[in-house]
């Protein structure tokens, strides 16, 4: 029987239905620009986007159902949790949706995304592993080995929807809107350590949506090339050619210059991840 998980994010609120058996198999995927951590104003989320998001989570519990599954789980990150109105917001999505919402800490979501980017991987299961996870309002960076899963994470106070929002105004961006992005990612990893590994993932939509850009692999080279081609455009030019939504390109603007200084910090390109949060809650209720 299959089960779903709905995990609303700053930028996205998706939904995955997948069977497990053995190995995850994807059956659904959907996904909703709801934009919580963009709307926010002083910690709050307004109650038109409280109202819409409820319609969307309510909207992917029924279809979840109508596909037969068993569990459905809803998860909220960074913008549920640091709003002032949490409960407002978890209050609603659960009478809309009839499902209980789990705020997940910072430590949580590191643990299950990294459990999903690591599902898949072959290999020797005790080699050093490191996914960033780079959301639209943290990033997470964790480290672990696939038999005994995270052993270390921290949460970035940065991610693409809020280094978007705040500091890419024009399309496409100016060179000093470039600088600034990049001066104020230096600043939120300076307290990052160089990170050792043997293999690096990257999880999280900006990572998956690169692979239509760059391939499978998110090297120096490749993110540099993705920085390039992604300021020489506007928003709509770079959607139609790369067949992506126009938030996903606004947004990517912001991710690939984080995927860069992580990359750089791990000492190792980023292997664009099969799989991450969606996929290790889903993992996780059939333990």
């Amino acid at each position: 029987m299959p089960s779903a998980c709905i995990d609303v994010g700053s930028n996205t609120t998706r939904l995955l239905v997948a069977e497990v058996d053995g190995a995850l198999r994807p059956l659904l995927n959907r996904r909703a620009f709801t934009r919580i951590g963009s709307a926010s104003q002083g910690g709050v989320i307004p109650a038109w986007k409280v109202h819409e998001t409820a319609a969307a989570v309510a909207g992917y519990a029924a279809l979840a159902r109508e596909h037969g599954c068993g569990q459905i789980v809803v998860v909220a990150t960074a913008a549920v949790r640091e709003a002032r109105n949490q409960a407002e917001l978890v209050g609603e999505v659960e009478a809309a949706a009839g499902v209980a919402v789990r705020v997940l800490s910072a430590v949580e979501e590191a643990r299950l995304a990294f459990a999903g980017a690591t599902s898949t991987l072959s290999g020797d299961r005790d080699e050093r592993v490191a996914v960033v996870d780079v959301g639209g309002g943290s990033t997470e960076v964790v480290l672990g080995t696939v038999s005994g899963g995270a052993t270390w994470s921290t949460s970035l106070a940065v991610g693409s929807g809020s280094l978007a929002d705040s500091l890419l105004r024009s399309d496409p961006p100016t060179e000093a809107e470039l600088r600034s992005l990049g001066a104020r990612v230096s600043e939120a990893l300076a307290g990052l350590a160089p990170i050792s590994a043997r293999r690096a993932f990257a999880a999280g939509g900006s990572a998956t949506s690169l692979g239509r850009l760059v391939g499978p692999e998110l090297g120096a080279a490749q993110l540099e090339q993705a920085r390039r081609v992604l300021a020489a455009q506007p928003v709509d030019a770079l959607a139609e050619r790369f067949r992506l939504d126009p938030e996903r390109v606004r947004l990517l603007r912001a991710g690939v210059p984080l995927l860069a200084a992580l990359s750089k910090r791990i000492g190792l390109p980023l292997e664009i991840g099969a799989g991450g949060l969606r996929e290790g809650v889903i993992l996780a209720m059939e333990e």
